[in-house]
């Protein structure tokens, strides 16, 4: 005899919001990844195409993009359009994902919303493309939400991986957003710096303009490639744009934006680091072309009003003062050199601790070298993830490139997180700074785990 949840499942009617959402999330792990857009062209024409009624601004890159996003989003709010996002990871909890306004997506349409999907996901399953991911199926139910239930004005639509192959290429967008191009998920995405560029590229389409910060030349000239093939109008940090005049201070950096249409003088942002500057600049000629293209509605005040108040957690984010814990998602080389320089130019201190987790598939040499010259302590630990890369090869790592470097650095291994975060509480003393960095399944519990006291439900 089949279990009621047996027969649920059949029916294709869940219970409760939290049950859709281990439904989808219970998915990576039996399902993976399986680039592709067969699965979510199927998904769209049955659900009756309901991204055709949206306007999208489709945001990818190796690092900058949900900063990007952010601003975006933050601007075109204080402008008073309903903006709706979707980013990934989330920090905190699955539905932090689909946002409209910055309200989470109501659990009850959450759950209406998926009992009307899974049908069809079902459906598909059966046939020869196979059965949608969970990454498949948060997208669709985005796309559903936003196209069904909400009518947001604008959409920011950040991809997941990659851009050509991933879910998210399912839309037509009104702008292309490519913040820049590092090395990140090059066991998928291709060996070599041109060939992650030329994914990234994959989501340019004919005629839609685009606008990118990606240097240096080499790398530049794959977008510019793509970008000429579908006729699509190219605006790149450092020749059509440009950002002139920089101050900066600890949580204010001002700017002047030189773009093709007008210049801006003294634009505030609140977050922290000079890459921040740049994504900033890449938000603002993305609400440029959105004002020449489609005639939306920007003032200054209010481009004002959403710069200096967009928040992105778990970038450059104090999370305690006593002690000073700064945690930031850095996991990859160029987000390793953004994140030193950061503690080079904007913090203060007299020793600077450090507690890392990565996942097993990462650059890991390539973050050390940037990490290691400036930390007195490195506790290493490991993610509460199945994909976690193990401490003590990180250690092995680190304590070679010690050896290589000519330098001294006390290295300590603790595999359970909330012990390394008790280590690292422990020796930050009043004039010090704790950073904690590495993927963000580490930074999403340790955020949670300091800000409220629980564990997150964090994820793709």
């Amino acid at each position: 005899m089949r279990t009621m949840d047996e027969i649920k499942n059949t029916a294709g009617e869940f219970q409760s919001a939290q049950e859709a959402i281990d439904w989808i999330v219970g998915r990576m792990e039996k399902l993976g990844m399986k680039p592709g857009l067969q699965r979510m062209e199927l998904l769209m024409e049955k659900l009756g195409h309901p991204e055709r009624r949206l306007k999208f601004i489709h945001v990818a890159g190796t690092n900058g993009k949900g900063s990007t996003c952010a601003y975006l989003a933050s601007v075109l709010g204080a402008c008073g359009y309903d903006v709706g996002t979707f980013t990934s990871p989330y920090l905190v909890r699955y539905t932090n994902r689909i946002q409209v306004n910055g309200a989470d997506i109501e659990d009850d349409v959450l759950l209406r919303l998926v009992n009307e999907m899974k049908p069809i996901v079902d459906e598909i399953a059966g046939t020869e493309v196979g059965s949608p991911t969970m990454f498949e199926i948060s997208t669709a139910l985005a796309i559903l939400y936003f196209g069904k239930v909400a009518y947001p004005d604008y959409v920011v639509w950040e991809t997941g991986l990659g851009g050509r192959l991933d879910s998210t290429n399912i839309v037509n967008p009104i702008a292309t957003v490519i913040t820049n191009v590092g090395h990140d998920h090059m066991d998928i995405l291709g060996d070599t710096l041109e060939l992650v560029a030329a994914e990234k590229a994959g989501i340019i389409k004919a005629g839609v303009p685009v606008i990118t910060a990606v240097e240096p030349a080499a790398i530049w000239s794959v977008i510019e490639q793509t970008a000429k093939a579908k006729k699509a109008t190219l605006y790149s940090l450092g020749d059509q744009f440009s950002l002139t005049d920089v101050t900066s201070e600890l949580d204010r950096q001002t700017f002047q934006f030189n773009g093709p249409f007008r210049p801006i003088p003294e634009l505030a942002i609140t977050l922290n680091g000079e890459h921040q500057l740049k994504n900033a600049a890449v938000a603002v000629m993305t609400l440029e072309v959105l004002r020449q293209y489609y005639a939306t509605i920007v003032d200054d005040e209010d481009l004002q009003k959403g710069l200096s108040g967009t928040k992105w957690p778990g970038r450059l984010e104090m999370v305690s003062h006593e002690p000073r814990i700064l945690i930031d998602g850095a996991h990859n080389p160029e987000g390793a050199a953004t994140l030193a320089a950061a503690l080079q130019n904007v913090y203060s201190y007299k020793k600077l601790h450090m507690m890392i987790g990565m996942l097993a598939t990462k650059n890991h040499t390539g973050y050390l070298r940037h990490i290691l010259p400036l930390v007195d302590t490195l506790i290493i630990t490991e993610a509460n993830f199945h994909k976690k890369g193990d401490a003590y090869a990180l250690a092995e790592i680190a304590n070679g490139l010690l050896r290589e470097m000519n330098l001294e650095v006390d290295v300590v291994v603790e595999r359970d997180w909330k012990q390394a975060l008790t280590l690292l509480t422990n020796r930050t003393e009043q004039d010090d700074l704790a950073v904690v960095s590495g993927t963000l399944y580490l930074i999403s519990d340790v955020r949670s785990w300091i800000t409220y006291q629980t564990d997150s439900e964090k994820g793709w």
